[in-house]
């Protein structure tokens, strides 16, 4: 069994009475797989994400966010909202009233992604008028699925528009780490930025269309930087870090913070529930691409 412990080192000094309720000791009795590859359980190369309380001040909670490239916000939204929608989405599709790509298209859908609560924070903290991308997926795992997202930063599918945008997880339902929710790579917002510098380099002769995709000769087949999350931890010299997710929970993390998932392999045999969304200020330049629903194939 191999123990593992909290670190808030690195949390303000406002935030660390609140966070105390948080801190405990963790073991986890199988290790995390993904893609194949177990990752490294030592205390050098995984840890644990560091919440934050969303009643923070704002500025606070944007010092945050640039220093960690992340923002994990404890219990943003009403349980309870999160929960019904779960069971929405799973009555109206196992009822076949509606396919999966359906309920993304949804009014019902866009109705929560645009819920007030949601909306009321990201004008605050963009400091200026919210835009949210037609483009809104939502992911579902079974226990035991062999496919993991493979490590990457947001950005490199989004390249036609402005960096300046978050992408909102928000877990539909508790995740467990057991059930493969988002892990990070600690500090990778300034790695992610250093790539995309690269590959701004590399891509320079290349036609406008084939330079902003995330398919192009100097990117790998699928866009991602690697689906061996071991050796991106010990290249990067960093840890990867997990969390409990509850259901009200939302992270959010720059387009330049390298994450991946790993396989589902909750002991109660649940199905992990999640979607990302992504905000940015209407005035910014938009990745037009993403001015559609989600649908199979769209290269994106």
């Amino acid at each position: 069994m191999v123990v593992m412990w909290l670190d808030y080192t690195a949390a303000t000094d406002a935030n660390k009475v609140w966070m105390k309720e948080y801190n405990h000791m963790r073991s986890l009795s199988e290790p995390l797989v993904s893609n194949g590859f177990a990752l490294d359980m030592t205390p050098e190369r995984l840890g644990w994400l560091e919440p934050t309380n969303a009643d923070l001040p704002l500025e606070q909670l944007r010092e945050t966010y640039r220093r960690n490239g992340y923002l994990w916000l404890k219990g943003f939204f009403h349980r309870t909202v999160i929960l019904n929608f779960r069971q929405h989405f799973f009555e109206t599709l196992f009822s076949g009233a509606k396919t999966f790509f359906e309920i993304v298209s949804s009014q019902a859908y866009e109705n929560f992604c645009t819920m007030p609560r949601l909306w009321n924070f990201y004008q605050e903290f963009l400091e200026g008028r919210a835009y949210l991308h037609k483009r809104k997926i939502v992911r579902s795992t079974h226990p035991g699925s062999d496919h993991c997202t493979g490590g990457h930063y947001d950005l490199i599918y989004l390249r036609a528009g402005t960096d300046k945008l978050c992408t909102s997880w928000i877990p539909l339902g508790d995740i467990p780490v057991e059930m493969g929710g988002l892990l990070y790579l600690e500090h990778s917002d300034a790695v992610g930025r250093q790539m995309e510098a690269e590959f701004r380099v590399k891509n320079a002769h290349l036609s406008p269309e084939e330079c902003i995709s995330a398919y192009n000769r100097n990117m790998r087949e699928d866009g991602w930087i690697s689906t061996n999350l071991v050796a991106m931890a010990d290249r990067f010299k960093s840890r990867w870090l997990i969390a409990d997710y509850e259901a009200g929970d939302m992270v959010i993390h720059s387009p330049y913070m390298i994450h991946a998932a790993t396989q589902n392999h909750d002991p109660l045999n649940r199905m992990r529930l999640s979607t990302d969304i992504r905000f940015q200020r209407a005035d910014d330049a938009i990745d037009q691409r993403w001015a559609n629903h989600w649908v199979p194939d769209d290269n994106l």
